[in-house]
């Protein structure tokens, strides 16, 4: 069997920069690279449904916004099959099958969990859906056999859970299931970038985040009030990089070529930081570097999002076809593990005649 990708992202909201650089510009590279015989990307509805019951309408009108985003990224439908989740039902079975074989305490274990739970000020009152989270995603990546799993590294708690979850039930019933690896972002700066506010995370809800569908001026309003060093009060003072957050972006995504387009006053981004650090550079030059930089990456971005907006009916129908192709998928692996499980019982012939064989007394 040949490699293949899962992966995918939760409807609630327009994608960022930090999904760009934790995986989505990494699936492109990966779709491109023709060392996978399946890609599959997943919108995950029903994942966002578990703390969202009450916003339906949140995840509705988020599906759109998710596919446009990746579309206008450069996935391509002819090489990467992107599907909605709620429409592979063999995926609620297949969680609820894998129930069996995770304990209580093992999730509450889950850092990843334990982060969201706190986050979104659940403490007592989680719903069950969300806190069972990572066997659902145990059984989005094992339904399609996946060998790979590009994500951020916030993410590696969950990606072990199903490797558990894989190495549990192939013991009991039998191999069946594939074991996934990880793929960690190769430029450590993407592994989790931060907020433009300096907070850990990018993320929806704390409005501190970069779209990839953000006009240029929101994006330079938003480059232009980044938190940097607190105590860099006057261009002459010494600054500092670690923990800046336009540096944090600045290593995300500068690249030599930038230096000679947009601030040919330095070579690379070490000479800026080591005239930062001494003090005599301000942090306005800094950031519009950073603005034009990220300017030149979001422009044919968001350029091919105008052209795709004008046939939304057929962002649709690319959906519907990768969801039936997914579901199709889905359906075969679900298929083996009820035979592992022993309970395809309509289709084991031999079964059936040994019944009937010991009813007759023979």
């Amino acid at each position: 069997m040949g490699k293949i990708i899962l992966t995918g992202d939760r409807p609630t909201g327009r994608l960022h920069l930090g999904h760009f650089v934790g995986s989505l510009g990494r699936r492109v590279e990966l779709q491109n690279s023709g060392e996978f015989e399946k890609i599959f990307i997943m919108i995950a509805d029903a994942q966002a449904l578990t703390d969202n019951a009450d916003n339906p309408e949140k995840v509705r009108q988020n599906i759109i916004e998710v596919a446009l985003d990746y579309l206008s990224c450069g996935i391509d439908p002819t090489k990467s099959t992107i599907f909605i989740q709620s429409q592979v039902p063999e995926l609620c079975e297949l969680s609820f099958y894998y129930m069996n074989l995770v304990t209580v305490s093992r999730l509450q274990r889950n850092p990843t969990v334990k982060t969201e739970i706190q986050m979104r000020n659940f403490e007592t009152s989680i719903p069950v859906g969300f806190f069972t989270y990572p066997i659902s995603q145990a059984a989005d990546i094992t339904a399609f056999k996946a060998t790979t799993v590009p994500v951020g590294e916030d993410q590696e708690p969950m990606i072990e859970q199903t490797r558990e979850i894989v190495r549990k039930f192939n013991s009991v019933y039998g191999d069946t299931l594939v074991e996934p690896d990880i793929l960690l972002p190769d430029n450590s700066a993407c592994l989790r970038l931060p907020g433009t506010d300096g907070k850990a995370k990018m993320s929806k809800s704390l409005n501190n985040c970069i779209y990839l569908s953000d006009t240029a001026e929101d994006v330079r309003k938003r480059v232009m009030s980044m938190f940097t060093d607190p105590n860099h009060l006057r261009v002459e003072d010494p600054g500092k990089v670690e923990g800046n957050t336009v540096f944090t972006y600045l290593d995300a995504f500068c690249r030599p070529e930038h230096f000679a387009a947009y601030w040919p006053d330095y070579a690379n981004l070490d000479e800026v930081k080591d005239h930062y650090r001494r003090g005599g550079l301000g942090d306005v030059k800094v950031k519009k570097f950073l603005n034009s930089i990220l300017q030149e990456m979001l422009e044919p971005i968001r350029a091919r999002r105008k052209e795709f907006e004008k046939d939304i009916p057929m962002v649709y129908d690319i959906l519907k076809k990768g969801s039936e192709e997914a579901r199709a998928v889905a359906a075969a692996t679900l298929a083996d593990v009820r035979k592992s499980m022993k309970i395809d019982y309509f289709e084991d012939a031999a079964l059936i005649q040994e019944q009937a064989r010991r009813f007759r007394g023979e």
